[in-house]
């Protein structure tokens, strides 16, 4: 497998310098445009009633108390697109700044970001092949309210349509570990109410900017059935949400091998199952139809059928897990009979932590019987180890890591659902009702999370715990910024993490007293480590002092 990988890594380079010359000349702004039916923008109807809180026709965006954004928009493609990009263009604006601003920090070389660019326009030029066109001309007209500031990587409309494919590019460069996501359910015997209940951590991690302005979006299209969909501004794809008709999908990814062209984004696929599925069965059906960019699990749960499932897929297959166990567990690894097996199954379970992950999950899960929803957070909120072994503040082995860009609960047959607000899952997890929104003609502007209803902030965590991870936060950035630092305060503020003294390491390695950074790197390697590649990565920092 890793011969396999290393030939692929080769050939896409090899095939990126021929190339270089045609790529030099070509530019994602050359992507062929949707045509879009007769619309009218009318600015002067858009409504800005304070700061926070806006209206263009029957469509509004408004900051709730909590700090997310609230968006309901119908009609249309080219309605939808139109709604939100005039009522998000600043939240748009923002997203692309917090993006780019991310890869720069991760891929600081001008030069060598510049050679990506054009290698992904050409592995993406067959993109708008791959999207329903009815998605193609929201994408579209959502990008006419994007910013022009960004132009040098693109057009707006190529821009937007390219970053639909973030999330697939973000997992399949496995070792950046953008996307480590937890997910998992109960019904029946297992639920208090023998109902339906849904739990999943999105971790898709593009840094702390990024995940600040995430919007509650809640669509009523002309055709298909209206959602709810947690996202951010640009984004019409789909990680995590619910319909009208009760039912939710999460996406989690799977390892994949390195795409070399595009298909279709996971985000798109989770699109159009909730907008035209009732069921599981139909959500099947409309996964088959698509070649997925990358191996996805997509976590389905059915009011109709009172039903868990997952939908696992990979570029050449698509396979439908049922289990006839009342509870369901989804970290980043296959478990069918016909993928579990594989490959490049196995190496991801044997190189990260996925089934580190899982079993803790289910670990917790056999601590009690029955649960609700404010059990369900008490889990999505752990940061434990197996045994509750303390593995140290934002470990990627933890249910909770401390970077989610959101944590939700559903609950189908209620059509409820309640998401997290910040800081990461530890503040109250709001709760949203979809008949109360899609039933009212013109929803008010206020409110719609139902106030008795809540889950509490974790406010022990807040008070005890979270002061010591920021300052852990701040060490590190301190560290990377090659500043001084209390180093007995470091190790203090996130004693049992093994990156805490892999960083005391690196500090003490950049001063040049390689016998204390040895200690450090030596002493990081007694601690939890989740992923072989980060053993490797210590390992080679002694052995390149040795």
């Amino acid at each position: 497998m890793k011969l396999k990988k290393v030939i692929a890594l080769i050939f896409l380079l090899i095939l990126s310098f021929l190339l270089m010359t045609l790529l030099w000349g070509f530019s994602i702004s050359q992507l062929e445009e949707p045509e879009l039916a007769a619309f009218e923008i009318n600015k002067e109807e858009l409504t800005q009633w304070n700061d926070t809180t806006f209206q263009y026709q029957d469509a509004w965006l408004r900051k709730n108390r909590f700090g997310l954004w609230e968006m309901y928009i119908s009609g249309s493609p080219e309605e939808l697109g139109i709604k939100n990009g005039i009522l998000a263009q600043n939240l748009i604006k923002y997203q692309e700044y917090a993006f780019v601003k991310q890869i720069k920090k991760m891929i600081p070389s001008e030069s060598y970001l510049n050679f990506l660019k054009y290698v992904l326009s050409f592995i993406n030029y067959q993109l708008p092949e791959r999207i329903p066109n009815e998605y193609l001309r929201e994408i579209k007209a959502v990008s006419l309210f994007a910013s022009e500031d960004f132009n040098f990587i693109g057009d707006n409309y190529a821009r937007q349509l390219n970053y639909h494919a973030a999330h697939d590019i973000g997992h399949a460069m496995q070792n950046l570990h953008l996307v480590e996501c937890t997910a998992f359910g109960v019904n029946n015997g297992r639920s208090s109410d023998s109902s339906l209940l849904i739990g999943r951590n999105f971790d898709f991690y593009v840094g702390d900017e990024f995940a600040k302005n995430k919007i509650i979006l809640f669509v009523k299209p002309e055709t298909g059935y209206s959602f709810a969909s947690i996202t951010w501004g640009g984004m019409i794809g789909v990680v995590s949400g619910m319909n009208d008709q009760g039912l939710s999908i999460t996406l989690n990814s799977a390892k994949s091998e390195i795409p070399l062209f595009a298909k279709t984004p996971v985000s798109i696929i989770a699109r159009d199952i909730l907008q035209y599925a009732s069921n599981i069965e139909e959500a099947y059906e409309l996964a088959q139809k698509y070649n997925s960019f990358v191996a996805e699990s997509f976590m389905i749960s059915s009011a109709k059928d009172n039903q868990m499932a997952i939908i696992e897929k990979t570029p050449e297959q698509t396979i439908l897990y049922h289990t006839s166990e009342d509870e369901l567990i989804l970290t980043n690894h296959f478990q069918s009979e016909e993928l579990s097996n594989s490959e490049i199954n196995l190496d991801n379970i044997k190189e990260n932590v996925t089934d580190y992950r899982f079993d803790r999950v289910e670990e917790l899960l056999e601590e009690q019987n029955k649960f609700n929803e404010y059990d369900f957070a008490r889990v999505l909120r752990d940061t434990k180890g197996w045994a509750n072994e303390d593995i140290g503040l934002g470990n990627e082995g933890a249910i909770n890591q401390l970077i989610a860009h959101h944590s939700i609960i559903f609950k189908p047959e209620q059509k409820k659902f309640w998401i997290s607000t910040a800081p990461y899952q530890m503040g109250p997890y709001l709760c949203y009702q979809l008949d109360s929104i899609f039933q009212e003609k013109y929803p008010p502007f206020l409110s719609h999370d139902l106030v008795n209803h809540f889950i509490p902030a974790d406010s022990n965590f807040l008070l005890e715990v979270y002061p010591n991870f920021l300052q852990f936060k701040s060490f590190k950035d301190k560290i990377e910024q090659h500043a001084l630092v209390d180093i007995e305060k470091l190790i203090n503020s996130n004693p049992h993490y093994f990156y805490t003294y892999e960083l005391a390491g690196d500090y003490f390695q950049v001063q040049g007293n390689t016998k204390r950074a040895k200690e450090y790197y030596d002493k990081a390697l007694d601690y939890f480590i989740p992923n072989q590649h980060e053993v490797n990565r210590i390992n080679d920092k002694i052995s390149k002092m040795e």
